[in-house]
């Protein structure tokens, strides 16, 4: 198609393109593009994230190291830091309030920070995941790869730090009287549920998180709560009891995860801590936990995969 201009020369226009008229979502289907970032299916996303097992691994070894960088004692924080709490909680609870409910020093104390240790493990996974999308956005933002990387490898280094920690328990054990036997491989499925119930949590804390940022001003103050109705510092089932609490009130609080995790664990490491502090089916709501919340945990994340980063 052609015209004259107002000094004679012709102007030649364009041919009406094959595209004119087409919207963008079919101009995308058209030449074969597809969203960045769009969320892919499921399995999809699970093969993608074992694809990506050797990223997340360095990623939670690296963040695990550079951790107390800046520390003259460095790693040394690692275990300093729950021992220390326990130091704090046995002055307090064990000195002060005589909270321990009838328990010698000898069994307490390898109670207290057994269960400070196995609480720190959960809690500093929730922290983490918090802020895994919101403090990593960057990262989010430069490259693509699974988002649910980065809070399984934070709960990852969480892990990895509690081993590190475990090494000290053993000591505290061995020193008051708690000598290694077959009960202590309890320690390994233990552990291994724990493990995917606190990424479940951490991962369901990254959706929060990276709606909303605010949540890891507040989220100390709702894990404080849970620590102390976890019995974190004291016998939980003989302080209810001792308080008079109702039946459906106690099988809530020895329910909870935390305190199934940690009753599991004193089980397994304090000579005289026996059955009869476990909860009832303590094995079958460990188990219950850790599906609840490992996989639910991860179809929750996975369903906002679109939205991290933007905005």
């Amino acid at each position: 198609m052609s015209e004259t201009t107002h000094d004679g020369a012709v102007a030649v226009s364009a041919p009406p393109s094959a595209d004119d008229g087409l919207s963008p979502a079919e101009l995308a289907a058209k030449y074969g593009l597809s969203v960045s970032g769009a969320r892919v299916g499921l399995g999809e996303y699970i093969r993608l994230m074992w694809g990506r097992r050797h990223f997340i691994l360095a990623f939670s070894s690296a963040k695990l190291t550079a951790q107390y960088s800046q520390a003259k004692l460095g790693q040394v924080w690692q275990v300093a830091t729950p021992l220390l709490n326990a130091a704090v909680y046995f002055f307090i609870f064990g000195l002060l309030l005589k909270s321990s409910r009838g328990m010698e020093n000898d069994v307490y104390i390898p109670f207290l920070v057994t269960g400070v240790f196995v609480f720190t493990f959960t809690q500093a996974s929730a922290m983490a995941g918090v802020r895994a999308i919101s403090g990593n956005l960057g990262l989010v933002r430069a490259l693509h790869f699974p988002r649910a990387s980065l809070p399984i490898s934070f709960s990852l280094q969480q892990l990895q730090q509690l081993l590190f920690s475990m090494i000290v328990l053993v000591i505290v054990l061995v020193g008051f009287g708690h000598y290694p036997s077959f009960a202590w491989l309890l320690i390994i499925p233990t552990l291994a549920l724990q493990f995917v119930f606190n990424t479940g949590l951490s991962l369901i804390m990254a959706r929060m998180g990276a709606k909303t940022p605010d949540l890891a001003q507040l989220l100390p103050f709702i894990l404080r709560t849970w620590m102390y109705a976890s019995g974190v510092m004291f016998p939980l089932a003989r302080t209810l009891q001792h308080a008079g609490a109702s039946k459906w009130m106690s099988d809530a609080m020895l329910g909870n995860p935390a305190a199934v995790y940690m009753d599991l664990m004193r089980y397994a490491l304090i000579d005289d801590y026996t059955s009869a502090n476990l909860p009832p089916h303590v094995w079958a709501l460990a188990l219950g936990w850790a599906v609840l919340f490992g996989a639910g945990g991860f179809v929750y994340f996975w369903k906002a995969e679109e939205q991290y980063g933007r905005g």
